[in-house]
């Protein structure tokens, strides 16, 4: 299985989110589970990455050449997938990946998590996608996704369709035993 990791290029000022993401990328090195990533050594990015790789894991990383001109890009990885751009790197990543977790992060975060989701509510995949809720981060994200589905502008079942976990094997259990609404209505 190949995981891809959304997370932030900074580690945060809370030092849980540091030892959360280190925690994950040692479970998915150990467990042979593959880490598909934004391609950084900074933030969360890099503590995932090394997480996995100091137990024999396996790491992918995809960067766009933007960012290794900024001399970001990871150095050890497995595979290092050098892009044009976000959209091609988004799109890559979505290709080598069996699933999409978020760890915190900022913007670009939830912007990448927020189109895997809606490319599987649209059915372009059927993929797991999944917030890695570190001590309730997003506990307000999903309140206002609740908000949406109250008002009308999402169904229930497209909310219910994101896994939410804060450990690594209840998240790879749900992710194992992950069924898309679409396959659910044959």
């Amino acid at each position: 299985m190949k995981i891809a990791v959304y997370c932030g290029s900074r580690a945060g000022n809370e030092p849980l989110y540091a030892e959360k993401a280190r925690e994950l990328g040692e479970f998915f090195g150990s467990n042979g589970i593959e880490v598909v990533f934004g391609g950084g050594h900074v933030g969360l990015m890099g503590i995932v990455a090394d997480a996995a790789l100091s137990k024999g894991g396996r790491v992918y990383g995809v960067i766009p050449q933007d960012l290794v001109d900024r001399e970001l890009a990871h150095p050890n990885l497995t595979e290092l997938h050098v892009v044009k751009d976000m959209h091609e790197r988004k799109a890559k990543m979505a290709d080598l990946s069996d699933g999409f977790v978020a760890l915190p992060g900022g913007i670009g975060t939830l912007e990448e998590i927020f189109e895997a989701w809606t490319w599987g509510q649209l059915g372009f995949h059927r993929k797991p996608c999944a917030l890695y809720n570190v001590e309730g981060f997003y506990d307000p994200l999903l309140d206002m996704v609740k908000t949406m589905v109250a008002s009308g502008f999402v169904q229930q079942e497209y909310l219910d369709m994101v896994v939410q976990a804060d450990d690594p094997g209840r998240l790879v259990d749900r992710f194992q035993h992950y069924i898309h609404p679409r396959e659910k209505w044959v």
